[in-house]
């Protein structure tokens, strides 16, 4: 464990470059800023060897950013020695919400074995942790466990080969280290020479003998891994029930829009509807009025029907002036050449007549007809002489 006055200063440390504002604020949003204080406490209670610092990331696309990282080694159990792996984890901007960036950080004497699962040649981690990562249950402590299994199950480093190495070396050498070992191609593994990081309490990976740290039990690993295991799988079942979820909600939105357009629609219908009925009811209203001004009428009339007797259908209504009576001899006439003609057409259409005969009747009723059309014309321009004549005699004298 640190000591308390190391524990207090990471603690002010954390505290002040996570409260500034301004341009040298550091790019995490306010509300996880609270979380990142105490995973990075957490993380340096259980392993005090990582140091938390901030320092300068260049993005792929060339961008530079300020943020916190912590630096440090990481224990690791391989062939019952404790050896110590030194790492970088650097909190992305996005971070806790998305996992942070590891890499192993080899010095110069030491090499990335390639190929190896969980580290790329550039020093990149890319451990199950890493990539099943989950907001808000996730964090640093876990993963630095992570790291120290499976680093364990094979380590990503290697120290370098000698140039010239020694067949018989003396007993001062490095080979006489207890937490080296040779493999069968001959390469030295997972020697990891010391390094200026501070000490950490589960042993050193030059230093001989054993370490204090023990080997996790295999049967609490399983449980572990499985655990993040299923709780990954729930968190992709949760995401993809959530997506189903939303898009039925959204098809239901575009349901509930249309179904609202439809009820304006039948209450604009209902209401014209209504305006008809109130339309017809008022003619029907008139229509009755009118009903019952006839039915009075013919009442009064009736009797008078008798009295009469035969009554000559020519001589019922009587013209008022000679051009009125002409006007109606032409119109009469007009109106029964109309219906002569089209009878000689319908014969002609049935055979009833013989073609040159039709020819000649509807020549001789045409040119009757052109005569009596042409003089009512006349007639009606003499009408509407004679009432503008009218209306002049009426004009007040003083009307000028």
């Amino acid at each position: 464990m640190m000591s308390p006055n190391s524990t207090q200063y990471t603690q002010q440390f954390l505290s002040s470059v996570l409260s500034q504002r301004g341009p040298s604020a550091l790019p995490y949003t306010e509300d996880v800023k609270w979380l990142i204080r105490q995973h990075l406490l957490s993380l340096i209670d259980n392993y005090p060897s990582l140091q938390p610092k901030t320092a300068t990331f260049t993005h792929n696309d060339g961008r530079t950013v300020n943020l916190l990282q912590a630096e440090g080694t990481v224990p690791m159990v391989y062939q019952d020695v404790t050896y110590n792996i030194p790492v970088i984890i650097w909190l992305m901007e996005t971070y806790p919400r998305h996992p942070p960036l590891v890499f192993v950080n080899p010095t110069h004497d030491m090499i990335i074995k390639c190929p190896h699962p969980f580290v790329n040649p550039s020093g990149i981690v890319a451990i199950p942790y890493l990539q099943n990562w989950i907001y808000p249950s996730s964090n640093l402590v876990e993963l630095g466990r992570n790291l120290s299994n499976f680093f364990g199950r094979d380590p990503p480093l290697y120290a370098k080969r000698p140039l010239n190495p020694n067949p018989h070396p003396p007993p001062s050498t490095s080979f006489s280290n207890p937490n080296l070992a040779i493999g069968s191609s001959g390469m030295i593994r997972p020697a990891i020479p010391p390094r200026p990081f501070p000490k950490s309490p589960y042993g050193s990976g030059g230093g001989g003998g054993g370490g204090t740290l023990r080997m996790e039990d295999p049967s609490e690993v399983y449980k572990r891994n499985a655990i993040d295991k299923l709780v990954g799988s729930l968190h992709r079942d949760i995401v993809g029930l959530r997506e189903a979820r939303e898009t039925d909600v959204e098809g239901l939105f575009n349901a509930q829009g249309v179904l609202k357009q439809r009820e304006e629609q039948l209450k604009q219908g209902l209401k014209e509807m209504i305006n008809e009925k109130e339309g017809l009811e008022q003619q029907l209203q008139m229509v009755l009025m009118n009903s019952d001004v006839l039915e009075g009428w013919l009442r009064d009339n009736e009797g008078k029907l008798a009295n009469l007797g035969n009554v000559d259908v020519d001589m019922t209504f009587e013209p008022c002036d000679n051009l009125s009576k002409q006007m109606l001899d032409c119109t009469a006439s007009d109106l029964a050449l109309e219906d002569v003609i089209y009878s000689l057409d319908k014969a002609i259409q049935g055979g009833a007549i013989p073609f040159d005969q039709y020819l000649r009747n509807v020549r001789l009723l045409s040119r009757e007809q052109f005569f009596h059309r042409a003089t009512a014309s006349k007639v009606r321009a003499a009408q509407m002489q004679a009432q503008v004549d009218n209306m002049a005699s009426r004009t007040s004298p003083y009307a000028l």
